[in-house]
């Protein structure tokens, strides 16, 4: 079991953009049906331990104390009172462990993740996937450069750009334009932790405008600017409950 006490130190809201990580601690009103490019670790907090719940696109409902979801799996996470859910980056080797025990379906009931904890995850997110072409890895952490062209990502790691394609979706299941777009929301999602209004985190995630933003997070975590703002703000003024981990 890896599990502990809760997500880390005090309580209330919390928004945490790590190496390899992103990790979130608050109420989940409800959320739309949504694709990340990222693995999640959901659990709700309480006592006894309660159950999260998430929707797959087929209608089938998945319930655990604790929850994985692949990559491009599209589903819907039910409300919760205090839902604390790991953003884990493909390419980390913490990824590595998600992926070993990854259901068929694409999310997986994991009770060993619940209780989850960011000192858990933040040594391994730091380093590298054994799973993944170290060209791919390159490629993926070049393209948080939005001027260069996919075309010029496989250029920089010495691939011809279908091969690049090909190694994203056989080992991470997803397109890079996806994680091009999943890195850009992670930068918006901090523009508005430290105080940007939804139209400055539009602009320093390199969306079109507000709307253009708007549609994006909702589509890749089921959730708008407007929703979580409040919890942001919240985590923000709690006393470092919301930071930027480096």
């Amino acid at each position: 079991m890896e599990n502990g006490e809760g997500a880390g130190p005090g309580t209330g809201p919390r928004f945490v953009v790590g190496i390899g990580y992103a990790l979130y601690r608050g109420p989940l009103a409800d959320s739309h049906a949504h694709r990340h490019a990222a693995f999640q670790v959901a659990f709700a907090l309480g006592a006894p331990a309660p159950t999260v719940t998430i929707t797959d696109g087929n209608g089938l409902r998945h319930r655990g104390t604790a929850l994985v979801v692949a990559p491009m799996v599209h589903h819907r996470t039910e409300p919760v009172r205090e839902l604390v859910t790991y953003f884990v980056d493909p390419h980390c080797a913490f990824a590595d462990r998600l992926r070993a025990a990854q259901d068929a379906t694409g999310i997986t009931v994991a009770p060993r993740w619940y209780g989850l904890r960011e000192d858990q995850v933040r040594p391994a997110g730091a380093l590298p996937s054994a799973q993944v072409d170290p060209r791919l890895r390159a490629a993926m952490e070049a393209a948080a450069d939005d001027s260069v062209p996919l075309t010029g990502l496989a250029a920089r790691v010495g691939l011809s750009p279908q091969r690049l394609r090909a190694l994203a979706q056989d080992q991470l299941g997803l397109p890079l334009a996806r994680w091009r777009i999943w890195r850009r929301l992670a930068r918006a999602a901090d523009a508005l932790h430290e105080g940007s209004t939804p139209a400055q985190a539009a602009l320093a995630g390199g969306f079109a405008d507000q709307a253009h933003f708007g549609r994006r997070m909702r589509e890749m975590t089921g959730l708008t600017p407007a929703a979580v703002l409040p919890v942001l703000r919240t985590a923000r003024s709690s006393g470092g409950q919301g930071r930027r981990a480096t």
